[in-house]
């Protein structure tokens, strides 16, 4: 329960959250970078990419404008490489499922705030038991502004009848903790891509589902 005696909410990332995507990201971005003459480091991939949307980013590597139809041709053709090398390896994070079965038996809203593309979101429920598990999806269709902005954890709390403080948010990404923060949600960092000590301000960190009881989530509102 929160301060006030209502529930909470929960919102999941998805990449690097429900599914340990980003180093077959990595691989689909470094290869579509190097055909398109450019060379992504290390660095540049986490302080530019990661958790960001395709419309944001694509534009910022050729460093030049583009339309809506550039940027999504450019964008099917990195995430149909991403596809293509991650497919046979897609698998839920370790724990998830038993956690999203406690939820749903506690019936608890829970929701997934992604910059991902639809094509990604249909990817990986085609491929897991994961969208078993959410009605409510925001993909980058549905945010005009990607993370770092709190958009999309200000909308999915409030399509799940809370206020932000009201939420759980779970994030990989320092632009997506930097959002669930800035909406005023409780943020739990998943370490499947930065250290503990990168992240900043956080409630809670863990590496993956595995023991993560409702009681841990619940003692974040005390």
């Amino acid at each position: 329960m929160t301060e006030n005696g209502r529930g909470f909410g929960v919102v999941f990332d998805m990449d690097g959250v429900l599914v340990d995507s980003n180093p077959y990201h990595k691989k689909s971005l470094k290869r579509f970078a190097r055909k398109h003459g450019y060379d992504l480091t290390e660095k540049e991939l986490r302080s530019r990419i990661y958790g960001r949307q395709n419309k944001e980013w694509i534009p910022e590597l050729f460093e030049r404008d583009m339309d809506a139809r550039q940027i999504e041709e450019y964008g099917i053709e990195k995430e149909s490489l991403f596809q293509k090398i991650y497919r046979k390896d897609v698998k839920p994070l370790p724990g998830l499922i038993q956690f999203l079965d406690i939820l749903r038996q506690e019936k608890i809203p829970r929701a997934i705030a992604t910059s991902a593309p639809r094509m990604n979101v249909d990817f990986v429920f085609s491929n897991t038991e994961i969208g078993n598990y959410f009605g409510l999806v925001l993909d980058e269709s549905h945010i005009k502004r990607g993370k770092p902005d709190p958009e999309a954890y200000l909308k999915a709390s409030d399509l799940l009848g809370f206020d932000p403080g009201e939420c759980v948010v779970f994030e990989d990404s320092l632009s997506g903790v930097e959002s669930a923060r800035t909406a005023g949600c409780r943020v739990i960092a998943v370490g499947t891509t930065h250290e503990e000590h990168e992240f900043g301000k956080i409630d809670l960190y863990i590496r993956d589902f595995t023991n993560l009881t409702l009681e841990d989530i619940s003692r974040l509102f005390i």
